[in-house]
């Protein structure tokens, strides 16, 4: 685990760097049965001890959160479910208000126009202020947003030069025709384009960020952000 002097020290860093946006999941922080004792809300049960700790840091940054997922079941969007699941964040995080509050996965059994509602009652009731999506289909992104009177204002999207099918299947530019923000998760694939890399396709694409980053003096990290960056999704 990371200690809480670790996590300050995290926040700070990302902060000085310009990173103003800290996203975590109620998920996040979660260990399988069978493994060790699981934890679900750890990650935002420990932020919420850095604002305690550090209350200043609140106000510096974008406070976004992700509800739907609840081991072992697989997603839950309904209506009473993400009620329930926002009080809690709201109290592991220790905070009045959510910035950004977003729907971790779509749940195909729950109809749109249910999580819309839900959303709408979270934002009126001032629980959360803005929505977003995460690894939702630019389908299940229109039929949610054509029940809501406010839009969404962003979409995770795993996106990296090992996933590019955000690029092909719409993802991006949806969000430019909609004005989203995407959210890239897993930009450097994981971790799989850094360390020990294996396989021919990571392996092709590590050759040619390294010739780039060798040329420009700069990490390979830095020419896979550069790359990402540079989409006009923005």
């Amino acid at each position: 685990g990371t200690s809480l002097d670790n996590a300050i020290d995290q926040i700070e860093t990302a902060l000085e760097c310009g990173m103003t946006l800290i996203d975590t999941a109620d998920v996040d922080g979660f260990i399988p049965l069978g493994s060790a004792e699981p934890a679900f809300g750890a990650a935002e049960e420990l932020l919420g001890k850095v604002f305690a700790e550090v209350p200043e840091l609140r106000s510096q940054l974008v406070l976004a959160t992700k509800g739907g997922v609840f081991p072992p079941l697989p997603y839950d969007s309904s209506a009473d479910y993400l009620r329930q699941a926002c009080d809690a964040s709201l109290y592991r995080l220790g905070v009045d208000v959510i910035d950004l509050y977003q729907i971790h996965r779509p749940d195909l059994l729950a109809h749109p126009a249910e999580v819309a509602e839900v959303l709408s009652e979270l934002r009126e009731a001032g629980k959360v202020r803005e929505v977003g999506v995460s690894n939702y289909s630019p389908s299940q992104i229109r039929a949610l947003q054509s029940y809501l009177d406010f839009p969404i204002v962003s979409t995770q999207v795993e996106l990296s030069l090992l996933a590019l099918h955000p690029i092909g299947d719409g993802s991006l530019d949806l969000a430019v025709e909609f004005g989203m923000t995407p959210l890239a998760w897993s930009p450097l694939g994981g971790g799989r384009l850094m360390g020990d890399v294996t396989g021919n396709r990571a392996l092709a694409v590590v050759e040619v960020c390294d010739r780039i980053a060798s040329e420009l003096g700069v990490p390979r990290s830095a020419v896979m952000l550069s790359w990402l960056l540079y989409l006009p999704a923005g």
